[in-house]
């Protein structure tokens, strides 16, 4: 990597690159909206013609990936030019064309601007994909980058790192990273964004999962692992950034087993991940015996039939419904399913922490605003390291406050003075809806960051005039529960 060339192209982008801010100029907010879905036709439209335009130029180059014509691209670059370009490897020149050799694209760093180059692909007109493609920031990114902490230090693994994403966004965030990838086409596309976005501090290695760094610990480790389930059978097409090679949920099963070795004290991790279900054992159960001898946060965010999981990546690899190459791939995957009784696929995320006692697995289907989620995740851990230490009593000798994001709602019959049903409702965190019973509801009520747990037990007791230490059994354990999902918060 010519760390002088990309600079040039870094500058040439900062100056007329295609930036979100400049295409919704140039292309309206509904086309940019479909591009961000995978849709470059609108955009298409909206830049044709365009040629004396740099942002519409580079749009079609990079975002897009069509050929332009030599002279508007050598107006584009300025400072790199075409031959910087073509000897930086992004694009070359054919018949008075040149052509994208990648793609270029803007990525939002927090309220930072920045950009992210990958392979070209189906948004730039190709398919099937290749082999050893480098995925750009797709959906499974940009939720790894929500879950990350706002803000760190100490040491960073970013394994699997793929075009560098979530090392760019642990490095902003203040850790030094150590990039790891079975792909050295990975690393270079790494090394290139981290220059695009002036970035240091990234140390890329060659090599398979946590090999390039055996021995070593870290404070965070991060990972969108090649975890697809992919039936090993002869014209199945391997493609390295979703494909490590092993047999249904196997590599999953090792990623996780292996953070524990090289996590530093006090350290945690960030994984998505996939988990089958095998007869008589749900996914999310398995996934528990791989994470013995750590704390566990696991949330299984879909959970799709064999038909769906196999069309999702056949479809993903660039392969069309309708065809031959389709019908054979789809053959494979519920043929691979079947002969080993696998009836469900989960999908989610894995947060792993050395914390005593942290052990949840669950579904949580429901629309999350990813906005705040690090955050959310790094106040879960710091809980569950608190409430580790507190037995019933000290709970009960805590001074709590209701969370600024929750509300009661209360279903009532037709014509009922009480309600049939009462819930609370959290805005933010995973957005949850906890069922609770008037006792519940009245002691988060009286949450506010006055009295202790203990006291107003007593006092809800004796006003529904039930046995004070019955109630405190029935509600610590329920007001811990809340504690946890950051429904209710300590002082």
């Amino acid at each position: 990597m010519d760390s002088a060339h990309a600079r040039l192209l870094a500058e040439d982008l900062a100056e007329g690159g295609p930036s979100d801010a400049r295409l919704r100029i140039r292309v309206g907010v509904p086309a940019l909206e479909a591009l961000q879905r995978g849709d470059a036709a609108p955009a298409r439209r909206a830049l044709r013609g365009s040629t004396d335009d740099p942002t519409a130029t580079l749009a079609r180059l990079f975002v897009l990936g069509d050929a332009m014509p030599a002279a508007s691209v050598a107006d584009a670059l300025p400072r790199l030019g075409l031959t910087g370009a073509e000897q930086m490897g992004v694009l070359s020149r054919r018949d008075g064309l040149v052509v994208p050799l990648v793609a270029i694209r803007p990525h939002q760093f927090d309220e930072q601007p920045g950009w992210i180059a990958s392979d070209l692909d189906e948004l730039a007109g190709v398919f099937p994909l290749r082999a050893d493609h480098v995925l750009g920031v797709g959906g499974a990114g940009r939720t790894l980058a929500a879950m990350l902490p706002p803000s760190g230090s100490g040491r960073a693994l970013d394994l699997g790192c793929g075009c560098g994403v979530i090392a760019l966004h642990l490095r902003r965030r203040g850790y030094d990273v150590v990039a790891t990838d079975i792909s050295e086409r990975a690393l270079w596309f790494t090394r290139l964004n981290a220059e695009l976005n002036g970035l240091g501090g990234i140390d890329t290695r060659l090599g398979s999962l946590f090999e390039p760094v055996a021995g070593e610990r870290f404070d965070l480790i991060a990972s969108n692992p090649p975890f697809v389930i992919t039936p090993r059978t002869d014209g199945v097409p391997q493609y390295e950034y979703r494909d490590a090679g092993a047999t249904g949920d196997a590599l999953m099963a090792q990623v996780v087993g292996q953070v524990a070795a090289h996590l530093a004290p006090g350290g945690s991790a960030r994984l998505l991940g996939n988990w089958e279900d095998a007869p008589g054992v749900p996914g999310l159960e398995r996934v528990r015996g791989w994470t013995a001898g750590l704390g566990a946060w696991v949330v299984e965010r879909e959970h799709l039939d064999p038909v769906r999981y196999a069309e999702l990546w056949v479809r993903d690899g660039g392969t069309r419904p309708g065809t031959a190459e389709h019908q054979a791939l789809m053959d494979a995957w519920l043929d691979d399913f079947s002969a080993r009784k696998v009836d469900g696929i989960g999908m989610g995320w894995v947060v792993l922490a050395d914390i005593p006692g942290l052990a949840r697995f669950e579904r949580v289907p429901q629309h999350v605003d990813t906005a705040h989620l690090g955050s959310h995740i790094a106040e879960v851990l710091t809980t569950a390291e608190r409430l580790a230490r507190l037995d019933d009593a000290g709970i009960a000798a805590s001074v709590l406050q209701v969370a600024g994001d929750v509300t009661e709602a209360r279903h009532h019959l037709p014509g009922a003075e009480a309600p049939s049903v009462l819930e609370l409702r959290q805005g933010g965190g995973l957005a949850r809806t906890e069922d609770v019973d008037p006792a519940l509801a009245g002691l988060v009520g009286a949450c506010d960051g006055d009295l202790p747990v203990g006291v107003l037990i007593d006092a809800i007791a004796e006003l529904l005039e039930a046995d004070a230490e019955a109630l405190r059994q029935d509600l610590l354990p329920r007001v811990r529960e809340l504690l946890l999902t950051g429904m209710l918060r300590f002082l």
